[in-house]
């Protein structure tokens, strides 16, 4: 069947795509063969926009066991051990069908944790949603938490952090990525690279559908509503869960050469890319691969993305050995096909050859297009130039009622609503998990050792000024890291951004990983991972720019960890040598309505000494507790610690009137800087940790004391807050919009 008029377009490839596909192979393509370009020449198989940028990333160091190009990165944690790690986006799903959009999104990063040989050990999730006063942004929001804690609770791995943002950018089109955290063993870590010429293609686990078609190709467009109604993934979180220890099990011999998950575009990535990676040839038959619907053509089998799916690749004399091991776990597979030695993808239909091409094509002669236009349009500078200081400054008797308004705020308030609805404990693993702490902590069973894994980042300093903003989401990612004792060893990311075809997409894209680059490189932090995620804009105009950074460090002592929580009868200690300031800050947006002036200065090299020491003040038992400032700045975080996300008992505290760096109430309370901690210390602890912050340059004050349990905290000079107040307060930041919608 020749391909009519335009119709390349229908899967999302220009005219001069086209044209190239055209030349390369001498003929016009078949339809198969162009509904598997436009696949893999999408932006999200081919990052044929994002690519320029990606390669100028760090992302080797000396524990680095997995870089870039695999399903997922790893690094050495000691013991022969590697945390596995990545995050990725399911966007445009979620936003037309949030529950399946979000719990497949949490199937696909783990399929890429264990399809490398690594136990799944934990998820965080990184959420964006418009406010949630409108009935639809109030569906999405809770259909996609409900998609998250549904599908990872069936599959008996703990959701133990992540973050959630509101912000009217998001109307239309959320952000919705999931992080994924495995152990693997260093010698047994399995790489998605096909080869030996004769060994067979096995296709295992669920049926294939008509679900999912098109996903890949029509997440680089910018209309979710009109790129995926009628092709969302369905998720069997149950079978997924025999999947992964069928699949785990047959890691334990040597019968698995390679192994691939069909995520994005099914059969067709992981094929290619499988063969790609080992420099291989495959020929499959689709009359092969078992269906759950009938009159599918090859068309169909090769782009469907049904879920819980995995292609594997053994020698033919060992496929009973691995059918053995499915059968034990109530799995169905497939021999579909096998490894040639010419680099051609050779799929048939029965006796009729429906694709030829060589597997380069797909790959290697993706078009790549250099950033054009990419500069700052005039009112993003002058936003950035407001000067925020021409607001009146609070007045003192208005202090107290602020902070109070302070925490209603979605941005700032309990996320009790969400993570309650995760299993946070199931494994035994975690130390400190959503809500105790800046990050969460998993001991490492049978060693000494601990991980710490967060995922951040401040969107609206990304929109502000994007270099800048990306740098501080590297920074909070590993400060939080830093801040329950972990040493950052690398981070993941996940770069969602709006049109990078034009202006204002193109210029936040190259000025965020040009941020994000300098960032690693000061704090000594490579990428070893992560996920572009384009096009994500609603009627025109983008999302907030928001390059997410999953970050994963090591506790060499697990013991050695600090929650959030102070406890009672200590000195409170303010750490850090930053300024704060109003620009880009909650307080702006929440209580005057205002996204604008320059985010914080951010000196890298004082955050990098301020973290490592913090982490050394950990190590050594010198504090109590450790919480960083940041959203909301010095009121939000001491209200935090006191109340302790209602875990426990609350602990009040008598705070004196901090050092002042402004004589503005406004930016003392409640402006934000990078680089800053509060530090809860014993009496007998407080002048060692002063001595030792004096002898490394960070400036450090004591700023109050804590009491005994209590109800109040105190801020001389201004008055009390009442802390049952403050939590009920919290506690409806993300309730006082209403109940579910069903929309």
């Amino acid at each position: 069947m020749s391909i009519a008029e335009g119709q390349w377009r229908e899967v999302a490839l220009s005219d001069s795509e086209y044209a190239q596909i055209v030349e390369l192979l001498g003929r016009e393509p078949s339809i198969v063969e162009l509904g598997m370009f436009g696949a893999m020449w999408s932006e999200h198989c081919g990052y044929k926009h994002s690519r320029p940028h990606l390669r100028t990333l760090p992302n080797d160091a000396p524990w680095v066991v997995q870089g870039p190009g695999e399903n997922a990165g790893a690094v050495d944690i000691g013991n022969g051990l590697a945390a596995v790690f990545k995050v990725e986006s399911h966007n445009h799903p979620s936003a037309v069908e949030p529950y399946e959009g979000a719990a497949t999104g949490v199937g696909g990063i783990v399929r890429d944790i264990f399809t490398m040989n690594a136990r799944p050990v934990a998820i965080l999730d990184g959420l964006r949603f418009g406010p949630l006063d409108d009935v639809r942004n109030r569906y999405l929001f809770d259909n996609v938490v409900a998609g998250i804690g549904g599908y990872g609770n069936c599959l008996g791995i703990p959701t133990v952090g992540g973050e959630v943002f509101f912000d009217s950018s998001y109307n239309g089109n959320p952000l919705v990525n999931a992080m994924c955290v495995g152990i693997a063993p260093i010698d047994r870590i399995v790489r998605a690279k096909a080869s030996g010429v004769g060994n067979v293609l096995v296709l295992i686990g669920a049926e294939t559908g008509r679900d999912g078609l098109h996903g890949a190709t029509f997440a680089s467009v910018d209309d979710p509503e009109a790129s995926h109604r009628g092709v969302i993934q369905v998720g069997n979180p149950f079978l997924e869960k025999q999947l992964m220890e069928a699949c785990l099990e047959l890691f334990k011999g040597d019968a698995v050469v390679a192994m691939q998950d069909l995520g994005a575009a099914g059969l067709t990535s992981s094929v290619v890319e499988c063969a790609s990676r080992g420099g291989v040839g495959v020929e499959i038959d689709v009359q092969k691969v078992p269906r759950r619907e009938t009159g599918m053509t090859a068309y169909e089998v090769m782009l469907s993305e049904s879920q819980e799916r995995m292609v594997l690749v053994t020698p033919p004399d060992r496929v009973p050995e691995v059918t053995a091991v499915l059968d034990r776990f109530s799995l169905s597979s497939a021999v579909i096909g096998t490894i040639t030695d010419d680099g051609i993808v050779r799929i048939k239909d029965g006796d009729t050859v429906e694709v030829e091409v060589p597997v380069t094509y797909f790959i290697d002669e993706c078009p790549v297009y250099e950033p054009k236009d990419a500069w700052q349009p005039e009112e993003y500078a002058a936003r950035l130039a407001v000067d925020v200081t021409a607001h009146e400054d609070l007045m003192a008797d208005d202090l107290l009622a602020s902070i109070e308004r302070m925490m209603t705020s979605p941005n700032i308030g309990s996320r009790r609503e969400v993570y309650e609805q995760y299993d946070n404990t199931i494994l035994t693993n975690t130390v400190i998990g959503p809500g105790r702490g800046d990050a969460a902590v998993l001991r490492v069973k049978g060693t000494p050792t601990g991980i710490a894994a967060s995922l951040d980042c401040n969107s609206r300093y990304c929109y502000l000024d994007p270099y800048l903003g990306a740098q501080h989401a590297v920074a909070e990612a590993a400060r939080n890291v830093s801040a329950v004792g972990g040493r950052p060893l690398a981070i993941t990311n996940c770069l969602n951004f709006g049109n990078p075809e034009r202006r204002p997409g193109n210029w936040q894209l190259a000025e965020a990983v040009r941020g994000m680059g300098d960032a690693c490189r000061a704090l000594g932090i490579p990428v070893v991972s992560g996920n572009v995620s384009l096009y994500n804009e609603t009627a025109g105009v983008p999302v907030f720019p928001t390059p997410m950074v999953g970050c994963v460090g090591v506790l060499d002592d697990m013991t050695k960890t600090s929650a959030m929580q102070w406890g009672e009868d200590q000195d409170i200690v303010l750490l850090g040598n930053a300024t704060p300031t109003l620009g880009g800050s909650e307080y702006l947006a929440w209580l005057r309505e205002e996204t604008a002036g320059a985010p914080p200065a951010l000196d890298l090299a004082a955050e990098r000494a301020t973290q490592t020491l913090v982490r050394e003040l950990i190590a050594g038992g010198s504090v109590e507790a450790v919480h960083d400032i940041g959203l909301g700045g010095l009121a939000i975080a001491l209200v935090e610690m006191a109340l302790g996300e209602g875990i426990g008992h609350r602990i009040g505290a008598t705070i004196h009137t901090p050092p002042v760096g402004s004589t503005r109430l406004d930016e003392t309370w409640f402006g934000e800087a990078a680089g800053r901690f509060l530090l809860a210390v014993t009496p007998e602890q407080t002048s060692a940790v002063l001595a030792a912050a004096q002898g490394a340059g960070i400036a450090t004050s004591v700023i109050g004391r804590t009491g005994t349990a209590g109800s109040t905290l105190d801020l001389a000079g201004f008055g009390s807050l009442d802390l049952d107040r403050l939590q009920a307060a919290s506690d409806s930041a993300l309730r006082s919009a209403g109940a579910v919608a069903n929309v």
